[in-house]
């Protein structure tokens, strides 16, 4: 039976993952020790939001989670403390994509460090309790789903096999193996076919339903090294020879987004095993 080998959460949208044991599956995305995936982003002075497509640095700012704080470590930086209570800063109006939405300005201290580790004018914003980000239900067959920070979907859900297969045909293009991380999974799972998750009708666990809902068109980044945030070959020239998808025209597609269908509030832990209902 299929196993949920690992855990992912990504608290500043597009920099390190923070791998945990176990989560409780929300609408939005994943929570765990306090923080939820993709509730801090950075954006610039204006609120356009940032990634690692245009500061792949960003891969080397490494969250983790100590006592009542988000403590953010980077090279040649002291660690940057970020209390977990909510504070009354003022709002700041962002865009990340079509949506716009207020968020928590995280104060210029905060401002002034991620600053300096990228080279540019920046500030941290945090998503407000209070907010709501519905994603899309172009997608889902109208069932409700949100987002904070994360780019459409709450999950991103990839195959073992699917990596054991790019990898595979990598090699044999005389290329380096890439670690699952390049693909930036909230979800990873083990026994199942090369890429299976593509026509899965629901992942499930302990009341837990975890539904696929729109292929993942994959950006540059799975070309930046996530442990040194140095760009490398891109390998979209290797999986464009197989893993296009005419529905998105055209797009390399790699993992599935998915919505939490049922269950919400539960919790997820490493190594559950999956009940798999495929879609045909």
């Amino acid at each position: 039976m299929p196993t949920l080998t690992h855990l992912i959460l990504y608290p500043i949208k597009s920099c390190a993952a923070m791998p945990v044991d176990e989560a409780i599956a929300t609408v939005s995305g994943l929570s765990a020790l306090g923080v939820h995936d993709r509730e801090w982003m950075l954006v610039t002075p204006d609120g356009q939001f940032l990634t690692q497509r245009e500061f792949p640095r960003m891969a080397t700012i490494v969250p983790r989670v100590d006592g009542d704080a988000l403590v953010v470590s980077a090279p040649a930086m002291a660690p940057l403390r970020l209390p977990l209570a909510q504070a009354a800063n003022r709002t700041l109006r962002v865009q990340i994509w079509d949506d716009l939405i207020d968020a928590i300005d995280c104060g210029d201290a905060a401002s002034a460090w991620f600053g300096q580790v990228l080279h540019t004018t920046c500030r941290l914003v945090r998503f407000r309790p209070d907010a709501a980000r519905p994603t899309s239900e172009k997608w889902t067959g109208g069932a409700p789903s949100a987002a904070r920070f994360a780019d459409a979907y709450p999950l991103l859900l990839i195959g073992q096999a699917a990596l054991d297969d790019i990898n595979a045909r990598m090699f044999a293009a005389g290329r380096d193996a890439l670690p699952m991380d390049r693909f930036r999974p909230n979800l990873v799972v083990d026994g199942t076919d090369p890429f299976e998750e593509d026509y899965t009708e629901s992942f499930a666990a302990d009341g837990i339903v975890i539904q696929p809902v729109k292929p993942c068109a994959r950006c540059p980044i799975p070309a930046i090294d996530q442990a040194t945030g140095i760009p490398g070959p891109d390998p979209l020239d290797i999986l464009q020879s197989w893993r296009t998808k005419a529905v998105l025209d055209g797009a390399v597609c790699v993992g599935m987004n998915c919505i939490v269908a049922d269950g919400a509030g539960r919790r997820l832990r490493r190594g559950q095993q999956l009940a798999v209902s495929l879609s045909f």
